[in-house]
């Protein structure tokens, strides 16, 4: 088992360094265009594939750092260029990640590389689960999944609600009730593969921030998909579906479900993004304090301000060590015994919200308006403690598994 650091290697050191610079050289200069066009950045994420940062290999590679490292450090420097670009390029890896947690060898191999499509032609993926009336209430998704016995297939019936990359990807991953009566314990992943038919995109969602990245709803009528589709395998699910039926009438233990099984992976990737986002500002609002003067000196001369920028790199630093701590843990097998990767997601995303807020007031006027990019990194901040499980959800885990007891 590889030992918790903070010291990256010089592999990771050079790798870090790339990622950085093209942030900076590629991704800064396009983020206020995309941002006002509310599109997705193509052009972008093909120069991303052209240098390997957008491809299974690379995803894979940080994925399976021994060190855990990998994931949130370039996730850090993507973010840190822009986060509405950064979730265009980074956001097929939650579907990669439903893949990762609940498919076999076979199906991560068969559909993972599919996500990602090659130099000449990218692809993206989505991962569908959040619904109009079932966000954080998991157990209240109305999505349904039936087999079909004579055909060996599954069709699905729903809609889908703020799917990144909802209706434009390639690979659609689908969070589906197939034992209504088990609650949220009932649920099972599938895939959905190209150009199935009964998958269409409703409404795309124009949004206060990171605008750069497509949200859609995913609307499913009668859409089929094969057996070999449910992640996991028939035989997996029927197996667990018996022991949460058994658990059920008993009074025991809980089950995981497929969506908490990826979003549990995935906090401290989201934790990494809201790191990113808030170093950026705290940058920015660094370089301005030290060049803007008002009464004859630079504004870092005053307490006011050079004490809310100590704050500012202190919230930052620590919110990096939980994310660490919460990726390192994962990558070694450790439990969450104390939910650190809600906890490393919590704090990253309310310090990236109050991080980038006393950027723009540090600035001012100036922070106000779209010719500095603290605005922008300010709206986009607003996403960090909503998605993937708000700061309210990431609390009453916490509060659950600190205490053992079903808090409500």
């Amino acid at each position: 088992m590889a030992e918790f650091t903070m010291e990256l290697n010089d592999e990771q050191k050079e790798v870090r360094d790339w990622l950085h610079g093209f942030a900076a050289n590629v991704i800064r200069p396009a983020a206020a265009e995309w941002d006002e066009r509310e599109e997705t950045p193509w052009p972008i994420i093909q120069e991303a594939a052209k240098l390997g940062i957008y491809s299974l290999d690379f995803y894979a590679q940080q994925f399976f750092d021994p060190s855990g490292l990998g994931i949130p450090m370039a996730t850090e420097e993507i973010f840190w260029g822009d986060a509405g670009i950064g979730l265009s390029i980074m956001g097929t890896g939650l579907a990669a990640v439903g893949v990762l947690a609940n498919g076999t060898e076979e199906q991560i191999g068969t559909w993972i590389p599919q996500m990602y499509g090659d130099v000449n032609d990218v692809k993206v993926a989505a991962f569908c689960s959040s619904e109009p009336d079932a966000g954080s209430d998991v157990a209240a998704m109305r999505t349904r999944a039936v087999y079909d016995e004579a055909k060996d297939e599954w069709v699905l019936d729903g809609t889908k609600t703020w799917a990144t990359n909802g209706g434009i990807a390639n690979v659609h991953v689908v969070v589906a009730v197939v034992d209504p009566e088990l609650g949220s314990k009932g649920h099972a992943s599938f895939i959905v593969p190209p150009n199935t038919p009964g998958l269409s995109q409703g409404q795309k969602f124009k949004k206060h921030g990171i605008r750069a990245s497509h949200t859609a709803e995913v609307v499913l009528e009668g859409a089929r998909v094969p057996g070999h589709c449910l992640l996991g395998g028939k035989a997996k699910l029927d197996e667990r579906l018996a022991r949460a039926r058994e658990r059920a009438k008993s009074g025991g233990e809980r089950v995981k479900n497929a969506a908490m099984a990826t979003f549990e992976a995935s906090r401290p990737a989201v934790g990494a993004m809201a790191v990113g986002t808030a170093r950026a500002a705290y940058e920015e609002a660094l370089e301005y304090a030290k060049t803007r003067t008002q009464f004859g000196r630079p504004i870092i001369d005053n307490q006011g301000i050079a004490f809310q920028l100590a704050d500012m790199r202190t919230q930052i630093d620590a919110a990096r060590l939980l994310v660490w701590r919460a990726s390192w843990m994962a990558s070694t097998g450790k439990k969450f015994e104390s939910a650190e990767g809600s906890m490393s997601k919590l704090y990253a995303s309310e310090v990236a919200k109050k991080v980038t807020a006393q950027a723009v007031q540090i600035l001012g006027g100036n922070g106000f308006t779209r010719e500095y990019p603290v605005e922008r990194m300010h709206r986009d901040a607003a996403i960090y403690t909503i998605f993937e499980g708000t700061s309210e959800i990431q609390r009453l885990v916490i509060a659950r598994t600190l205490s053992g007891m079903p808090i409500r």
